[in-house]
């Protein structure tokens, strides 16, 4: 790693709004979908004992992990792209029209007769001592769950002329896009393409075996997740602070290890709302510990997606 780089956090350099020059090509496989989202104001979902009318702000946007990780990559990476399926109604080229807009290219390709994926977002109001909750509800049917390997290498220059191709968990819930996503991450590494794992839902280990996650992170180059989440793939207790996050390290080497990988680099959040603090760890090292810049009352969406790509192009600026 270069010194003057390490010297500094991803937070330091490049920081969370920007970079000072747009470098090196993303890739980013994931979800899209249209989502509504709201907050319910002065109540908390807790005190909710029947129907309930509330007058907020709403908004609909098009969002999904590709979307969201790629609104916010834009001011990092000098080229962006979004691999995925969506679907093929009204909010089709509304879809399309968001990444154009974006200035990101569009690899997605849509399913005949199929709707568009839709989500529900709603955070409650926190109290003293306590967050604000989000409950997201996605809906089952979804066209990113049919993400083929077949539609994957139809896309294979996106994945060869990245610098870094961006995946997440979410792929591995559905058999077919479980099959796209291992077509991608094989197409990247036969390129030299450098693969990030985003290791989610943070309920994985409820959703998916340990065998069915580890061969995919074992795979990549980077993984970004909190350490409940993999705490509870790896079936240890969840860390409640920085001395468990720490304890997670050398099983998550073992782990991997046993999956056949040396070890990747990894971004292990941690802290009261899993989002406060960062390890950066490689291979029996750490290579730094840092704030995130995260406090309570801050806008939490979005900001996973921020700390993301300032991670990655920090990574990547060190000739990783």
């Amino acid at each position: 790693m270069t010194t003057a780089l390490a010297a500094w956090s991803p937070v330091e350099w490049p920081g969370l709004h920007r970079a000072p020059r747009p470098r090196f090509g993303l890739t980013v496989l994931g979800d899209v979908r249209i989502e509504l989202r709201s907050e319910l104001p002065e109540r908390s979902f807790t005190e909710l004992t029947e129907d309930h009318l509330a007058y907020a702000p709403a908004q609909a946007v098009v969002a999904g992990t590709a979307i969201n990780l790629a609104r916010h990559a834009v001011g990092y990476f000098r080229a962006i792209t979004v691999l995925g399926k969506i679907g093929d109604d009204p909010f089709t080229p509304i879809i399309r029209r968001t990444l154009r807009e974006l200035g990101v290219a569009d690899r997605l390709s849509a399913e005949p007769g199929m709707p568009n994926g839709f989500s529900v977002m709603l955070r409650d109001r926190g109290t003293p001592g306590r967050r604000g909750v989000r409950l997201l509800v996605a809906g089952e049917e979804s066209p990113s769950g049919r993400l083929s390997a077949a539609d994957v290498r139809r896309c294979a220059p996106a994945l060869e002329r990245a610098d870094v191709l961006f995946v997440d968990g979410y792929s591995l819930l559905s058999p077919l896009s479980r099959e796209g996503l291992r077509a991608a991450v094989r197409l990247a590494r036969a390129a030299g393409t450098l693969v990030a794992f985003d290791l989610v839902p943070h309920d994985i280990h409820l959703r998916l075996r340990p065998e069915d996650v580890l061969p995919f992170l074992a795979a990549a180059d980077v993984i970004l997740t909190e350490a409940p989440t993999v705490a509870g793939l790896l079936g240890r207790p969840v860390p409640l602070d920085s001395a468990g996050a720490h304890g997670l390290l050398p099983a998550l080497d073992r782990a991997l290890a046993e999956a056949g990988h040396g070890g990747p680099l990894w971004f292990l959040r941690f802290g009261d709302t899993h989002l406060e603090f960062t390890l950066a760890y490689r291979r029996g090292s750490l290579l730094m510990e840092y704030p995130t810049g995260y406090r309570a009352g801050a806008q939490r969406t979005g900001y996973g997606d921020r700390l993301a790509v300032s991670e990655l192009y920090w990574w990547l600026s060190q000739g990783r």
